[in-house]
């Protein structure tokens, strides 16, 4: 068999035999395939062919013929550079793996905020114990980072410490808290052993926080199927993601189901939570006849406080006055705190901070300066109007409306729609609970921009998608 073989330089002779033809390409001949490798296989095997004439002397046969071959470059062998048959091809030297120190301390770097040089050791062949992992699961709960979490979570499915059950659960609640209860479920799928609670609860207040109460609820069916004995704990799960729902008929039903089928006595604590679930889906008189229906000696001035202040949200401040009322005949030293108490929050002494995670990094927006002129563009054409109750400077009108425009969680979506790919989700992490103009705006900027924007703020997550809010505008 023959190849075509590129050359190199006229030079010093070489055969051919009778079987090999010469090319009639300048820098190309037809030679035989050679039966054993070369030294280097990235070197040309023979130069310029042309044939001499049939009368020149032949050194081996009559039929040979003689080219010219460059000198070999080591002076002292001038033997072809041909290894033997029994010899191996040496292949070029491959690059020098980087020194990884074996004795660093991984958990002293967690715990001094160095997650991701901790997690490059990890990933270079650095052992890592079952401490290591969980304070590295620890430190990316403090950060709230999903990109470092799912580092981690590949890092331990490749340990052997993937089938434990408390990291398994440490990786429920920080995906949950991350906004992503899909690599929660995920996580929740692939445990061999489903028979701890806790991992149960996890998922299900996973789905409530982040306003999924349908997928929560059909997770509680689940688990009463799968034989488990629900306790006080679960039925608090199970309040909160009919809260989430806004499902009061379920959260009648386990509420009931808790005394029959249990055995167990609801106690404030139980009756708060069914309370906010009639209060979260605007069910305020049917919320004041289950209170009226509550068996005495509970703690009427707490339940008369948290459905006030579901009255506020509705708008319906007739109601509001009534159950201050009711407050205040119950504990009259409540009069002085209840007559000062605003229609909003008082302002914080600290300044908003919001986080966008994007691009594997996390930028810093804080709201400084917001008395610059710009427009609203888009958003009025959409429908969005100011609210500017939510604005506490005594100012005019027209500043107010211009103060709302530079909240903080405006400024970290403005960047992150400019930074990231079309129809990428963004992450907003907010150190104070979002206002109520801004939860607004962000619906009508989900829809423009057909984005589905997620916003933690101090106390819940929200994901908005194509102009709606996964907490049902209550927060």
């Amino acid at each position: 068999m023959a190849a075509f073989t590129p050359l190199q330089h006229p030079g010093t002779a070489i055969t051919f035999h009778h079987h090999c033809k010469p090319s009639p390409f300048p820098f190309y001949a037809v030679v035989p395939t050679l039966p054993f490798p070369t030294r280097n296989k990235f070197r040309w095997l023979c130069s310029y062919a042309t044939p001499k004439p049939r009368s020149a002397p032949s050194s081996s046969s009559p039929s040979s013929r003689v080219y010219r071959r460059q000198k070999p470059r080591n002076p002292s062998s001038d033997e072809p550079k041909f290894l033997k048959s029994e010899e191996k091809a040496i292949d070029p030297p491959s690059p020098i793996a980087p020194i990884v120190p074996k004795d660093v301390d991984l958990v002293s770097l967690c715990k001094d905020g160095e997650v991701e040089e901790a997690i490059d050791y990890v990933g270079q062949g650095v052992p890592a114990g079952y401490e290591v992992f969980v304070a590295l699961l620890d430190a990316c709960q403090s950060l709230k980072s999903l990109d470092l979490c799912k580092k981690v979570h590949a890092l331990l499915r490749r340990s052997p410490f993937s089938g434990d059950t408390d990291l398994g659960n440490k990786l429920i609640q920080l995906y949950g808290e991350c906004g992503s209860v899909r690599d929660a479920r995920v996580v929740f799928d692939r445990m061999r052993d489903r028979k701890d609670m806790g991992s149960w609860h996890l998922l299900i207040n996973a789905y409530a926080a982040n306003g999924q109460g349908a997928e929560g609820l059909a997770l509680v069916e689940e688990m009463k199927a799968s034989g488990l004995q629900l306790n006080e704990d679960s039925f608090s799960a199970v309040f909160a993601v009919c809260a989430s729902a806004m499902d009061v008929n379920q959260g009648l039903l386990h509420l009931e189901s808790m005394r029959t089928e249990y055995g167990m006595v609801p106690g404030i604590k139980q009756y708060l939570e069914v309370i906010h679930i009639f209060g979260g889906a605007g069910y305020l008189n049917e919320a004041v006849e289950f209170i009226e229906r509550m068996p005495t000696g509970q703690s009427m001035v707490e339940i008369w406080e948290t459905i006030k202040s579901y009255a506020r949200v509705h708008g319906d401040l007739e109601l509001e006055d009534h159950f201050e009322e009711l407050v205040l005949d119950i504990d009259p030293s409540r009069a002085k705190e209840s007559r000062g108490v605003a229609l909003l929050p008082q302002r914080k002494n600290h300044s908003a901070i919001n986080m966008v995670e994007e691009k594997n990094r996390l930028a810093e927006y804080r709201s400084s300066d917001p008395y610059k002129e710009d427009g609203q563009g888009k958003m009025k054409e959409a429908g969005y109007v100011p609210d500017t109750r939510y604005v506490l400077h005594d100012i005019d009108e027209e500043a107010k409306e211009r103060a709302l425009m530079y909240h903080s969680e405006r400024l970290a979506i403005a960047y992150g729609l400019i930074s990231t790919p079309a129809r990428q989700t963004l992450r907003i992490m907010k150190n104070l609970r979002i206002c109520g103009d801004c939860h607004n705006a962000i619906k009508i900027m989900s829809r423009i921009v057909g984005r589905e924007l997620i916003v933690r703020d101090n106390k819940r997550f929200h994901h908005f998608r194509d102009g709606k809010c996964s907490c049902g505008d209550y927060w």
